[in-house]
């Protein structure tokens, strides 16, 4: 029997994650201070839907290990565990991490693939045996405390989520008070992906980049343009190193204004709606330029930045 009586019913497993997209490692990502939260965030929003709860499955580390990104999860109900696998077999825990990872992300799509395993089991292979896997989870005993980093991740996810809430004024249910301030989107809109971010922890709408942007960014970036071309890289083809070197020679008599300005600006013609204030905000905080950032968000004036 799996359970007695007089003892909860608890189990543990593994969730493997791996992006199919090479421009998208979610290693890296959930590595990087910027984008750690809304990584976290999406995952744990996905759990709830596999669920119908926000408690309804605990992540208790997270741990990266290219090219996969392995949650440990604790369940504490059969039924919980039970709706989790359901979920996981008819695709839908995947379908809705891999919406959240575009919301937050802000980028076109995050193709996963996913494996599920418990100790030594392969439960991909058993998924239509639900009691077996049932089993295999309720043998595997949690062997850590919650770690001390999702802590951390959690607290703050709920109180951005109490500000939220109070601000609005507005009654939420469960988990859905865990999502952010809906925005309109549609899966035809010619939009860029609607979306927020976190930046020195106050969110802000994510949006496409505007001509101001680019020009306060070719003004103030200076010989760090080529640093942050390289960032921007990581998800953008038209940014490959050649590129980069030629634009540096074709443009040097000009100097680094119009060398920055050409740079940012075949990323914004080769991302088009995609090219957004979300995803050029961690290439400048990745190399230091936080005066930069906080002047694309109107928190300082340009004689702070000068």
């Amino acid at each position: 029997k799996m359970a007695g009586s007089s003892s909860p019913w608890i189990g543990s497993a593994y969730l493997f994650l791996q992006s199919t997209c090479e421009a998208i490692a979610l290693p890296a990502l959930y590595e990087s201070s910027q984008q750690k939260p809304s990584v976290f965030k999406a995952l744990k929003l996905a759990l709830a839907d596999s669920t119908g709860s926000a408690n309804g499955v605990d992540v208790l580390k997270v741990h990266c290990s290219q090219p996969h990104l392995i949650v440990q999860l604790k369940f504490c109900k059969r039924e919980n565990c039970r709706r989790f696998l359901r979920s996981y077999r008819e695709g839908a825990l995947q379908e809705s991490l891999q919406n959240h990872l575009q919301l937050f992300l802000a980028v076109t799509t995050v193709p996963l693939e996913m494996e599920l395993k418990a100790g030594s089991e392969h439960l991909d292979s058993m998924l239509k045996d639900e009691d077996r896997c049932l089993e295999c989870i309720y043998r595997e005993k949690p062997d850590r405390l919650r770690d001390e980093e999702i802590t951390k991740l959690e607290d703050c996810l709920k109180s951005l989520s109490l500000h939220w809430r109070s601000n609005n004024n507005v009654a939420v249910k469960d988990h859905a008070s865990l999502h952010p301030p809906a925005l309109p989107s549609s899966p035809g809109s010619s939009l860029a992906p609607q979306a927020t971010f976190f930046f020195q922890g106050q969110e802000f709408a994510n949006r496409t980049l505007t001509p101001d942007d680019h020009q306060k960014f070719a003004k103030l970036v200076s010989k760090k343009w080529k640093q942050v071309g390289r960032s921007l890289q990581k998800s953008c083809r038209a940014l490959r190193d050649p590129v980069i070197d030629n634009l540096a020679l074709e443009y040097d008599r000009e100097g680094l204004y119009e060398q920055a300005y050409q740079m940012l600006l075949r990323f914004i013609q080769s991302e088009g709606k995609k090219a957004t204030i979300a995803r050029l905000i961690p290439a400048l905080e990745e190399n230091g330029l936080i005066s930069l950032v906080e002047e694309l968000l109107g928190l300082r004036s340009n004689e702070d930045c000068s």
